[in-house]
């Protein structure tokens, strides 16, 4: 078959038209279709901004353009390091009771703000009023017998001095005594050993007289005399002996007086332990004293102990605690959070990649979601180790099945002054930090 040169165009949309059966038949049998004017219009239009220098120009600044906006889109991007595992975190401070007894007061409701000292729980103060009454009265007991007791030292201290005192001076008195007894002793036998020479001269002269006498060659006056100094003389003997009989009793009572003063002197040299026993009774009163003393503010503590404080300001959580309640030292009763921006900061878990040029004090931008609002802050620190470490099943990787895993280390950024008002943010609110590491 002769195949035909002529080229077929495609069939026009605007000039075909379609069978009853719905196929397109031309409208035109043997003829090419010819162009529409509106469609060679938009060509030409089409061609000329093509072509045209502005165009151009506009091309090539609208690349500029998404250059520079692709930059610093890059740089912003690369400014910063953002997590969205990060939390607010925060203080909890538990109230517990420090003694037991029945609850007769609540004085907060849960969530309600408190102020540091405030009173939350009263406890029934009955049974600690009487122990304080009762240790009252003993430490006042004690007291008094320790004042007792004190005031027997300084009485004591003086008996014992004058009594050594005086035990010495008897002893010194006493050996005064032997030795003037002992030189009135020897001058006493010089008086008799006088004497007795004076009635053996008296006797002699008396048995010459005696012989004379009898001779008729004195007289009896010159007689007489030789028998009165005889007998003067012997009385005067027998004077001196008795004298120095006397005077050697004189020392032995005198030696006796000395022993007995050694004696009280050795008693008295006792008196350093007495003194000792004294202060000892003394001191042990003091102690009993001070331990009454200690008992007492045990007691008064305890009674304090009754009205539980809050500890810090902040809002009360998680109360357990009604009125009626028996409660028991160390029991829970509720939790106080503190809420000012110097007791709250943000917990950001970062991957191990991110924290390449993270450092303390870079600042950080802080979006909550609870209030929609951003607030300014800074990184107070980097954890010791990541979470895993903390977990209570840390990951143990020698088993031979290791798989590599992007760990995060725990950021802790802390609020700038002045950043938080009312107490509107509450530990574990997610929050979307930024940190600013150019």
């Amino acid at each position: 078959m002769e195949q035909s040169n002529s080229v077929v165009a495609e069939p026009n949309p605007q000039t075909e038209t379609r069978s009853p059966q719905g196929q397109p038949t031309p409208s035109s049998q043997g003829q090419p279709p010819q162009a529409s004017p509106d469609s060679e219009a938009r060509y030409q239009r089409r061609s000329a901004f093509l072509n045209s220098p502005r165009t151009k120009w506009g091309l090539i600044i609208a690349g500029l353009v998404l250059l520079v906006a692709v930059f610093f889109l890059w740089r912003y991007l690369g400014s910063y390091e953002s997590t969205d595992d990060a939390q607010i975190d925060g203080h909890v401070n538990a109230v517990s009771a420090r003694v037991s007894g029945h609850v007769i007061k609540l004085n907060v409701e849960d969530n309600q703000y408190v102020e540091k000292g405030t009173v939350l729980v009263e406890i029934d103060a009955a049974d600690y009023q009487v122990a304080v009454d009762q240790a009252r009265a003993e430490y006042a007991d004690a007291q008094a017998q320790a004042s007792a007791a004190g005031i027997n030292v300084p009485i004591t201290n003086v008996s014992t001095s004058s009594q050594v005192s005086g035990a010495q001076a008897g002893v010194s008195m006493a050996q005064a005594g032997i030795a003037a007894a002992r030189q009135q002793f020897e001058a006493a036998k010089s008086q008799v050993a006088q004497a007795d020479a004076n009635n053996t001269k008296a006797q002699n002269d008396l048995a010459r007289y005696k012989i004379l006498i009898d001779k008729q060659e004195i007289s009896e006056q010159q007689y007489d005399q030789a028998v009165d100094s005889s007998q003067s003389a012997a009385a005067a003997l027998q004077a001196a002996r008795a004298n120095a009989d006397a005077l050697a009793a004189q020392i032995k009572q005198a030696q006796s007086k000395l022993e007995q003063a050694n004696a009280d002197l050795r008693n008295a040299g006792n008196a350093p332990q007495q003194m000792r026993f004294i202060r000892a009774r003394a001191e042990s009163a003091q102690a009993v004293a001070n331990q009454k003393k200690a008992a007492l503010d045990q007691a008064e503590l305890n009674l304090q102990y009754t009205k539980i404080t809050a500890p810090v300001s902040g809002a009360v959580s998680n109360r357990t605690v009604e009125v009626g309640q028996n409660v028991q030292p160390g029991q829970v009763m509720m939790m106080i959070i503190p809420l000012d921006e110097s007791d709250i900061w943000v917990t950001a878990n970062f991957k191990e990649t991110q924290l390449r040029n993270v450092r303390p004090g870079q600042a950080a931008e802080i979006s909550v979601d609870a209030t929609g609002k951003k607030y300014n802050g800074h990184v107070d620190s980097l954890a010791g180790a990541s979470g895993e470490r903390f977990s209570l099943l840390p990951p143990e990787n020698a088993t031979g099945n290791y798989v590599k895993v992007v760990q995060r280390i725990p950021v802790k950024i802390v609020f700038d002054k002045g950043e938080i008002k009312n107490h509107e943010l509450r530990p574990g609110m997610s929050v979307l930090p930024k940190v600013w590491i150019k």
